[in-house]
């Protein structure tokens, strides 16, 4: 079973390179974030048509994600993070599929820090970590995977130097994100490739992707239930260079199945 994850950057915009995406290499579940349309815009009717079903979670042109899941519909267990009323941003969604509980991430950015666009970062990282540890405590196959917004170390960035104000990069970020990993969640692309030097993204802007400066943001933590069924992960790279393409390319995680 493969799950994967994509930043789409605004799925409208993108939808032909999505749909190609997802003919091309058939994810049994597949996660999107920065959907960036309201839930009546969202367009299930496209995914259908190729075999997918759907449930998102939208916002008027900002943040927003989906998951999709080849040949059924995906069971919503939640949509958001308890612990602030009054955030009304649009970038948590859970759900049951296939056996396996997968929460689709779009942590917030951070930028600029000091702040409290970095203020808000951190408490939704925590906010995560806490409903993480709930799903931990159900001790079922479990993935957080999507977009981050955290570089966990140097080796997930094509130059330290070039990063080091960016919130990304601070050592308050890393560190909420070691704590995930310490409460028991493995990252996976971390794990396969231990050299570093994978990278999921890469900006638009002063040729990042033509002289690959990227760096890694997006992860899939898993629980050790589903841990021990990992068989390979991977960045389908070759997507980011197509035509209008997203900044992000998708990654995936591929499971045995239960024996």
């Amino acid at each position: 079973m493969k799950i994967a994850t994509f930043n789409i950057n605004g799925i409208k915009a993108r939808l032909p390179r999505l749909l190609e995406w997802l003919e091309e290499t058939r994810p049994a579940v597949a996660c999107l974030q920065e959907i960036k349309t309201q839930d009546e815009g969202f367009p299930a009717d496209e995914f259908e048509k190729i075999g997918y079903h759907a449930i998102w979670h939208g916002q008027k042109s900002f943040n927003g994600v989906a998951i999709l899941a080849d040949g059924t519909t995906p069971v919503e267990i939640q949509r958001g993070l308890a612990g602030e009323d009054e955030d009304d941003h649009s970038r948590y969604l859970e759900a049951d599929v296939f056996g396996t509980r997968v929460a689709c991430i779009y942590l917030p950015n951070g930028n600029p820090q000091p702040g409290p666009k970095f203020d808000y970062k951190l408490r939704w990282m925590e906010r995560l970590r806490q409903r993480m540890c709930a799903i931990a405590a159900e001790e079922v196959p479990a993935i957080v995977l999507g977009d981050y917004n955290v570089i966990p170390t140097d080796k997930d960035v094509w130059a330290p130097v070039a990063m080091a104000q960016d919130a990304l990069m601070q050592p308050e970020s890393r560190d909420a994100y070691a704590r995930l990993l310490t409460d028991g969640w493995t990252d996976a692309l971390a794990t396969h490739n231990p050299q570093g030097g994978v990278w999921t993204y890469w900006d638009y802007q002063a040729g990042a992707w033509q002289r690959d400066h990227g760096f890694r943001i997006d992860h899939g933590l898993l629980s050790p239930e589903l841990a021990d069924r990992l068989i390979a992960c991977g960045v389908d790279k070759d997507h980011r260079g197509r035509e209008k393409a997203s900044d992000h390319a998708p990654v995936w995680f591929e499971f045995a199945p239960v024996r």
